[in-house]
């Protein structure tokens, strides 16, 4: 499935390609508005992620012509202005839905899964995830263990997700701070989050292994 991407800032681009990479998403990345204008008129994509801070023309006119010319393609406005009237500016402006900086990698899968569900382009199957008795729900960013909800923080949640997504292989500790979208996570964060983690799902009959070296593989255990 083809995405494109429109950010100036390098260092969050690389982050998002990569990510989205490896969720399978095939993305094409401008860096500026008019890059980015000719691009989205002259070829399709399943959706857009839209930097409001572009330069040559700002995310605003950008989204203003595309959405003049396609307007059903499912566009996620990215902002680092976080007043009412400017992300009402950037919904007015056609805009799907908004998210504002700096946010959380797995917040934007999430909106992007329910931008492109609505499109009817993504299967629905994705929105869940299941690992013996473990069950988290993508879109309201829960987790049960049964029928009994897990107690779990946000960045415990989107640890789980990513070991979820990656449950047949081993994950390393880099690739769970980028596939969260945290710059500030250090490997030392990412195992004070899985320790939390591994001591709330393990009623569920679901482990943690630590691979020497390696990282994180999701196993069963006797609950």
């Amino acid at each position: 499935m083809k995405l494109f991407l429109a950010e100036d800032d390098a260092v969050l681009a690389d982050a998002l390609l990569t990510s989205l990479g490896r969720l399978g998403f095939e993305v094409e990345h401008a860096r500026d508005g008019n890059s980015a204008v000719q691009r989205l008129l002259s070829t399709d994509f399943a959706a857009v992620v839209l930097d409001i801070g572009l330069p040559g023309q700002d995310g605003l006119s950008v989204l203003r012509q595309v959405r003049a010319q396609k307007p059903t393609l499912p566009i996620l406005l990215l902002t680092a202005l976080d007043g009412v009237d400017d992300r009402v500016a950037g919904l007015d402006a056609g805009a799907d839905d908004y998210l504002a900086k700096p946010f959380e990698f797995v917040e934007l899968e999430a909106r992007l899964r329910a931008l492109l569900r609505r499109a009817r382009v993504l299967d629905d199957s994705r929105d869940e995830a299941h690992f013996g008795a473990l069950r988290l729900d993508r879109n309201g960013q829960r987790a049960w263990v049964g029928d009994t909800p897990l107690d779990l923080s946000a960045r415990e949640l989107a640890v789980l997700d990513v070991l979820l997504t990656h449950s047949e292989k081993v994950v390393t500790k880099e690739q769970i701070a980028a596939e969260l979208g945290g710059e500030d996570l250090g490997v030392n964060a990412i195992e004070v989050y899985v320790h939390r983690l591994r001591k709330k799902i393990e009623p569920a009959g679901v482990g943690v292994r630590a691979v020497r070296g390696l990282g994180y593989l999701l196993e069963a255990r006797e609950a």
